[in-house]
């Protein structure tokens, strides 16, 4: 699984912008100077020759003198991207040392030039890992972080312990496939991760945004999971449909957290291409928070359950809201903590 880390509660690490000779200015974007040597001559002992670890080298001091946060994760994943491979470990030692092609070579600085831009490296690339898939990203559509699959993670235990409660029964019951809703879907990572696990459930997405909702559908088009008459996944674009859809055994979502007087501390990355309103939450970060709990009780089986991923200091907010709103007869059942500090509640 590729990982870079969490840009949200975990500052990327920073270098001090410097000035490069060739002249990158970090306020107007990257400007390459014919001052720069080139590359074959800058980092490459044999002339004319450049292999993948000397471009990995040269693009990594580029950013770090540039002040670009991971500069040797961001060379590796865009040199490995260039080459076909997830990940610079795992090409092998003939992939790391034949030289690059001429059009290797302008694939690869085209797409450092987007990161010397501050583009994070997942829309450089254009896609990303999350579990088992890769998913298409592009700006502004949020980009999927790895400890959210810990709240996939959590949903896949709920339903195996369901199923082990029923098989254990004298008289086991039938147990229908679940309805499973994701609320702001995004790029459609937890949605279809969870159908990819449980491929006889019933997969809801919504989101508001536009852009969201056609790149969850492009992914589940590429994944090969929605085929023409299949009823397995869904597309929503209003919280209004939902009410016809219930009841549901799992509502899950990644909703906006953020508090609004944080937005201003995150980084450069997100502000500049992520779509801020998926990230904010709002005063006390539980505007979208409170109206999905809100809705919960229309929508959710007797015995259907909410994940959130939250901020840290939400789950004692969210016990406080739901014990003033008595009538939504929602308890806080369980509070797991990722390794970012992140709280992911069911209820």
């Amino acid at each position: 699984m590729r990982c870079l880390t969490h840009p949200l509660l975990r500052r990327l690490l920073g270098l001090s912008p410097l000035c490069l000779p060739g002249g990158v200015s970090q306020n107007k974007g990257p400007i390459l100077s014919p001052k720069w040597l080139p590359l074959r001559q800058s980092c490459s002992a044999r002339p004319g020759l450049v292999t993948a670890t000397d471009v990995v080298n040269y693009w990594q001091k580029v950013f770090e003198a540039s002040g670009i946060p991971e500069a040797r994760e961001s060379s590796e994943y865009i040199v490995s991207f260039v080459l076909g491979a997830k990940t610079f470990q795992s090409l092998n030692s003939k992939s790391l040392y034949t030289p690059l092609t001429a059009v290797q070579q302008e694939q690869i600085q085209q797409l450092s030039i987007k990161r010397l831009e501050r583009m994070p490296v997942q829309y450089v690339l254009g896609e990303w890992d999350f579990q088992d898939l890769t998913l298409k990203m592009r700006p502004p559509v949020f980009i999927p972080r790895p400890e959210t699959e810990d709240l996939v993670s959590l949903v896949l235990e709920e339903e195996s312990r369901k199923c082990e409660k029923n098989s254990g029964l004298c008289f086991p019951v039938p147990v229908p496939h679940p309805v499973i809703l994701e609320i702001g879907c995004g790029s459609g990572a937890i949605a279809l991760s969870l159908l990819c696990k449980l491929p006889q459930s019933r997969v809801i997405a919504v989101d508001k945004k536009e852009a969201a909702v056609d790149l969850t559908r492009e992914n589940a088009h590429r994944l090969l999971w929605l085929r023409a008459g299949s009823d397995s996944f869904s597309f929503l674009g209003s919280a209004k449909q939902l009410l016809f859809w219930g009841p549901i055994d799992f509502i899950v979502s990644n909703p906006p957290y953020v508090f609004h007087e944080d937005m201003a501390c995150l980084d450069t990355e997100i502000l500049r291409y992520e779509d801020l309103d998926a990230l904010d939450g709002g005063d006390d970060g539980m505007r979208v928070i409170k109206t999905i709990l809100a809705l919960a009780p229309s929508l959710l089986k007797d015995s259907g359950s909410v994940f959130l991923e939250v901020d840290p200091r939400h789950p004692d907010m969210v016990e406080n809201w739901l014990q003033v709103h008595p009538n939504l007869l929602l308890v806080l059942r369980a509070i797991h903590k990722d390794f970012c500090g992140i709280a992911l509640s069911p209820l």
